[in-house]
């Protein structure tokens, strides 16, 4: 899979040095495999939740962060969306972002 972008995750955890590994654990996670459903993607994720049009919440670093991405399988891109911590999460519209 192809991540838009790492540099996003990057500067969150450059504010959030605590999650710099969990996200890097993430990242090398969905770069190395093809998924081609949302089952696959649950299967692999343990921590992760379908929202419904292709998008995935993941709890980052024992939940304490949450990660909103988008996944084209056709295209086998991530688009990242969201990342922040739960305080943040509860001001955005997890749909819509």
């Amino acid at each position: 899979m192809r991540i838009i972008s790492k540099r996003t995750l990057r500067e969150f955890w450059e504010k959030h040095r605590d999650c710099e590994q969990s996200l890097l654990i993430w990242y090398k996670e969905i770069s190395k495999n093809d998924f081609f459903s949302s089952q696959e993607v649950k299967n692999n994720f343990a921590r992760c939740r379908p929202i419904g049009n292709n998008r995935f919440i993941f709890n980052i670093k024992g939940n304490n962060y949450r990660l909103i991405v988008k996944i084209s399988f056709e295209l086998q891109t991530v688009w990242i969306r969201f990342i922040g911590t739960h305080n943040e999460y509860d001001k955005i519209n997890p749909n819509k972002i």
